[in-house]
């Protein structure tokens, strides 16, 4: 991936670590095949995706991890990718010192539930509504979020957040804040 970027880009003034992986499984039922599948995906390769691709940023880039709300609450069944995302939220922190004498920050985004329409792809539309219930009604905003909204936040840190490094921007409806 890092060679193909640098064949096509040369250099680039942001990069956003975005991809992972989510499944809810109980402490019980957590195979370690699962809980390996979920750290290499989320926490692994977000670490080597920007060891590989830093070198490639222009003086002064941003490197946007993201993150989750599940990384500050106790949700059931969510252990193994809660605890991935809380270890990408101290990568956040302690990467972030590293390509300072390049100016180049490092932040993360913690989303909360966020519409996607990924749910309604795994199961019935009728099953997707039932889940959905109870999030919107425990969410201080009354709402899903939308991946727009998420795309402006990481946006606002990638450039324009230029005195700001090691922090996360929670964008949850408020839901770890109220």
């Amino acid at each position: 991936m890092a060679d193909r970027a640098e064949h096509e880009f040369s250099t680039f003034q942001a990069l956003f670590v975005n991809a992972g992986i989510a499944r809810a499984t109980s402490l019980e039922e957590t195979t370690e095949q699962e809980y390996d599948e979920l750290f290499a995906i989320n926490v692994k390769g977000a670490f080597f995706t920007v060891q590989k691709l830093a070198p490639l940023l222009r003086t002064g880039a941003g490197i946007v991890l993201t993150t989750s709300n599940a990384n500050v609450t106790g949700l059931p069944s969510t252990s193994v990718y809660s605890a991935g995302k809380a270890a990408v939220r101290s990568m956040a922190r302690t990467l972030a010192a590293d390509p300072l004498p390049r100016r180049i920050r490092v932040n993360a985004i913690g989303p909360g539930p966020v519409d996607t329409g990924i749910l309604e792809n795994g199961v019935s539309e009728e099953a997707a509504a039932r889940f959905k219930a109870p999030v919107v009604a425990a969410n201080p905003m009354r709402r899903f979020g939308t991946s727009d909204e998420i795309a402006r936040a990481a946006t606002f840190l990638a450039f324009e957040a230029t005195y700001t490094t090691g922090a996360e921007l929670v964008v949850d409806g408020g839901a770890t804040q109220l």
